[in-house]
């Protein structure tokens, strides 16, 4: 439930749904690079994937090659695991970024590299900071807001299908950052709260999506109209210039909120069953379902959680824990791609599916527990492109024999982000003000031009 005095507040985080007010105090600069894509498509692996168990199998040594097994691609040469055989046989459409590299095992400040590219802003010893800090790094779509706004007055990010928070502890990498709240992404919220949900990612066929959690269209309006009431005694405000501007940005919100265009695309109940079917009658599957809804709209971005928080993080139990997760990421995914590519979308939409981190070579159990796990890894792990441009069946970097560290050339968050904007149109070199009006360079990565070449080193 949306509280009355939250979506009242003014100035308040459209990252929760609410304070959308300000979301088109906008300026356009830096928007100077050529588009490859319409939309992308982040799959985030949130906790961190384990890249040996997927993408990059290590059979060679049986303390490093766990449970499973490599299996053939269906281009000569590359191997995944038995877990991912859809995505093996699809493989022809993407490329695979075996060495992804940086060296911070936090999970914050790593999402935050992950969904911002670039490195999270010092805070301290702690990365266990709980607040929503404006001093971060801009989400790619709130960048883009701020850079190149869309001119129908939607947003330019939606997250799904919920959040990454954890009690009080906002993740870093979601929101504007610096930029401010009204370039905040749109973000859906909903609780499972089917059966047997239990905390388990996977669960029985997800409703429709409402608009803010269980804050319906209908009451939006009512309580728009108790807003415009509050407003009436604002007389003096709102006789201002900077009031009517601010009248003028809050109608253009709510336009924004009770979009059926919007609103439209978030209701998979208009999908079909068989197409729904299709992706997997779970989390996994129906989220990305819903991203090509969206990727119909020409969303730019379009942020794909797969899972609620740290869900991938399996330090204990860890093939026990993948032993669906896998599967339903492989259907999911794979689902994606072959739907992009049947509707002629996949040339003009980037799929990116990563985490913020891979997982250790080893197994070993933690302190106390029995059941063992793979932890933390940023020094070499895998990431996953296909479409808008991408040359697919082909393998981006190597890493050593224990699929711990890359013998290529390293790729780094800040690089995948730069990858990110330059798809998007945006000028990697464009300085954005921070907090305090200072300009900041947007990204300090470099393009992987690999990608569209096919020449790698």
């Amino acid at each position: 439930m949306i509280a009355r005095r939250a979506l009242l507040q003014i100035g308040g985080s459209s990252f929760l749904g609410v304070g959308l007010s300000r979301l088109l105090e906008q300026q356009a600069i830096g928007s100077s690079s050529e588009r490859r894509v319409k939309s992308v498509v982040l799959v985030f692996l949130t906790g961190g994937g384990p890249h040996i168990d997927m993408f990059d199998p290590k059979p060679d040594s049986a303390e490093i090659k766990g449970d499973y097994s490599p299996i053939d691609t269906a281009v000569a040469g590359i191997q995944f695991t038995d877990r991912m055989p859809q995505m093996a046989a699809r493989v022809g459409k993407m490329a695979v970024l075996r060495s992804m590299s940086h060296g911070d095992n936090r999970h914050l400040s790593g999402s935050h590299n992950t969904l911002t590219g670039a490195v999270q802003p010092f805070r301290g010893s702690s990365n266990e900071d709980k607040s929503l800090n404006r001093a971060d790094w801009p989400s790619y779509g709130a960048a883009l807001s701020h850079l190149a706004p869309r001119a129908d007055g939607l947003p330019s990010q939606v997250t799904l299908p919920n959040p990454l928070i954890e009690g009080v502890l906002v993740w870093p990498g979601q929101h504007a950052g610096f930029l401010g709240p009204q370039h905040d992404p749109f973000v859906l919220q909903y609780a499972p709260n089917n059966d047997g949900y239990k905390g388990n990612p996977v669960f029985k066929p997800i409703k429709a999506v409402s608009l803010i959690g269980d804050l319906d269209s209908d009451r939006l309006q009512q309580q728009r109209h108790l807003l415009t009431q509050i407003q009436s005694e604002q007389a003096a405000l709102n006789a201002s210039p900077s009031g009517k501007k601010y009248t003028s940005q809050q109608d253009r919100a709510y336009s924004m909120l009770t979009s059926s265009r919007l609103t439209n695309a978030l209701d998979i109940t208009r999908e079909t069953d068989p197409m729904r079917d299709r992706y997997g009658r779970h989390y996994y599957g129906q989220t990305l379902l819903l991203a090509r809804r969206l990727v119909e709209l020409e969303m730019p971005v379009i942020q794909c959680n797969m899972g609620r928080v740290q869900t991938w993080d399996t330090h204990v139990d860890h093939f026990g824990r993948l032993k669906n997760m896998l599967p339903y990421l492989d259907t999911g995914v794979s689902a994606l791609l072959d739907d992009l590519d049947e509707r002629g979308l996949l040339d003009q939409t980037l799929v990116v599916c990563v985490g913020e981190f891979g997982r250790t070579p080893t197994i070993s159990p933690l302190a106390g527990q029995t059941k063992p796990g793979r932890h933390h890894w940023a020094h070499g792990y895998t990431a996953i492109l296909a479409g808008g441009g991408v040359r697919g069946g082909q393998v981006i970097g190597k890493t050593d024999r224990k699929g711990a560290y890359p013998v290529t050339t390293p790729y780094h968050p800040n690089d995948l982000g730069a990858t990110i904007y330059n798809a998007l149109g945006i000028d990697i070199s464009a300085m954005v003000p921070d907090r305090l009006d200072r300009p900041r360079r947007l990204n300090e990565g470099q393009v992987i031009d690999a990608l569209y070449s096919g020449v790698s080193g």
